[in-house]
């Protein structure tokens, strides 16, 4: 999809110097963090275009010619392959951040080998409502911690909240491997799942509004990133519990080592720009977009800070009920409608299902099943760290859906029509890694990062954690149901109705979703609020 939604901000002729409607708090303290030191003198360069005004509502509504209003991006490609180091500086505060989804994949895969020899020990072996209990408890947690970061940001700003929420998922995992009955495991359990739930939609948040605009999507992919390296270190570490019965307590205790790094690496990243001018610390957002962006990048970046708060309110206590209102209530549909067809798309369900595929070919061990399909995950993963900001996000995210559907109706023809038994299993199992490799390539990373993208700075948290509480919600439904829907109908029907919503997705993506790539979180609200007038020509 070559055509794409053009923004221009509105011409500002307010300076951030002269403005006195927030207070500036002189005495803060900001430190320069060590990262500085690292990487201050690296020349920072980000390709900015004047773009056309087009409000929210323009590319929501469909036109009587068929077509949105989207216009072709116009940014050079020399600008967008221009190799520079502009993304260096900011690097080390969002690798620290993105600990948190290394987190949030190791815990995914945690339980994945030793949940046998956990039932054992613990006394509820056999009782499969038990054992689904102990994954799914982590889910309900997860579920609570998304709806509740947003008042937390707002109050807290990210990098303090971030640390606050991995308190809970260090003691959480600690329980876990000292439990000694299933009350104290399951505690342990909903502890590491409320801490995930607010990190996973904070990390998103703080990665989108430090980063420098032509590198956000990059820097944004290493969420994805993170968390296949967690599962794959998971995975990994599992196999050891073949033969080790124990070997579980050992591997939660592992868990809380990178919680415990993610805490005393966040004391030293910055806090965002944003939420620092939100709170009236004026001078200690300049600092950070200087040691961040570069100094030629302050007083721009300023100027458009202090735009969107003038227009949209500078106030860090945003209520839900703003999401009722215009743009925001568009945006969340779109969030969560994203999140519903992201999960929907059957990726949990072929994660679950894909050590039987692989048993099929002679592969018997699930934890090395599972290890084929965490590295081809990783391998997507890194695909998206290259294309993100030079394909843009509704592109991947078509490409991505296409390719899933293709996938899952390749596994379909496997399985549904009389072949060769080697030549099914084969086609099965390229069916499952095409179907992981496409995910991981668009529809996992893009999606949790262009919600943060078209979401205006004041409701920014609220509409994020909306759109995380529907995808734990859907990832719930999708873990409770997916075997008995297999049982019932076959894995061809359920896998066919999953290729059927990736196309679905696709179609959404293409109608629904604007390019934001190349562009500041600023101009991108600019142009999606009705607050903010049309520039004059």
């Amino acid at each position: 999809m070559t055509l794409t939604a053009v923004f221009t901000p509105p011409a500002i002729t307010t300076k951030y110097s002269n403005t006195t409607s927030l207070h500036i708090n002189t005495s803060s303290t900001l430190i320069y963090s060590p990262f500085h030191f690292l990487f201050s003198s690296t020349k920072l360069t980000i390709c900015a275009a004047k773009k056309k005004h087009h409000h929210l509502s323009e590319f929501i509504s469909h036109k009587p010619d068929g077509e949105n209003i989207r216009m072709q991006d116009k940014e050079s490609s020399e600008d967008d392959d221009d190799d520079d180091l502009g993304w260096l500086p900011c690097f080390p505060h969002v690798l620290t951040a993105s600990m948190s989804n290394f987190l949030f994949g190791f815990h995914i895969g945690v339980m994945n080998g030793p949940i046998v020899a956990i039932a054992h020990e613990l006394g509820f072996e056999g009782n499969t409502i038990l054992e689904g209990l102990v994954v799914s408890i982590f889910i309900a947690g997860a579920f609570l911690g998304g709806i509740t970061s947003s008042s937390l940001v707002d109050k807290l700003g990210c990098r303090r909240t971030l640390q606050l929420a991995t308190i809970p998922l260090i003691v959480g995992a600690i329980l876990s491997a000292q439990a000694h009955g299933l009350d104290e495991l399951l505690l342990g359990r909903f502890l590491v799942g409320l801490g995930i739930g607010v990190n996973t939609v904070l990390v998103s948040i703080y990665i989108s509004e430090v980063s420098p605009t032509k590198y956000r999507g990059s820097l944004g992919s290493l969420c994805q990133i993170g968390t296949c390296t967690g599962i794959i270190v998971s995975l990994f570490l599992g196999i050891f519990s073949e033969n080790d019965s124990s070997w579980w307590r050992t591997m939660l205790y592992i868990s809380s080592l990178p919680g415990f790094a993610l805490v005393t690496g966040m004391q030293f990243a910055v806090e965002s720009p944003r939420w620092l001018c939100k709170a009236g610390r004026l001078d200690d957002a300049e600092l950070v977009i200087r040691n961040l962006w570069g100094s030629s990048k302050v007083e721009k970046a300023m100027e458009e800070f202090q735009s969107v708060i003038k227009t949209d309110g500078g106030d860090l206590h945003s209520r839900w009920s703003e999401l009722l209102e215009e743009p925001n209530s568009k945006v969340a549909f779109i969030g969560g409608a994203l999140f519903l067809l992201q999960q929907f798309a059957g990726i949990n369900g072929v994660l679950y299902f894909s050590s039987l595929t692989f048993h099929d070919v002679g592969i018997t061990s699930s934890a090395l099943a599972s290890l084929c399909v965490g590295v081809t995950n990783f391998a997507g993963a890194l695909g998206a760290l290259y294309l993100i900001d030079r394909q843009g996000r509704q592109r991947l995210l078509i490409g991505s859906y296409m390719g899933m559907a293709i996938s899952m109706f390749l596994v379909v023809y496997a399985i549904s029509f009389p072949m060769d038994e080697v030549l099914s299993h084969n086609l099965s199992i390229l069916g499952t890694l095409m179907y992981i490799f496409t995910f991981a390539i668009g529809a996992g990373p893009a999606t949790g990062l262009i919600i943060p993208e078209l979401s205006s700075s004041r409701t920014r948290g609220k509409i994020m954690s909306f759109s995380f509480s529907v995808h734990w919600v859907c990832n719930f439904l999708i873990g409770l149901f997916f075997l008995d829907l297999v049982k019932t109908f076959g894995v061809a029907p359920v896998y066919a109705s999953f290729g059927s919503v990736s196309l679905l997705a696709a179609a959404f993506s293409s109608r629904y979703i604007v390019e934001t790539k190349g562009r500041s979180l600023e101009e991108i609200e600019m142009s999606l609020n009705l607050n903010f007038p049309p520039k004059e020509k």
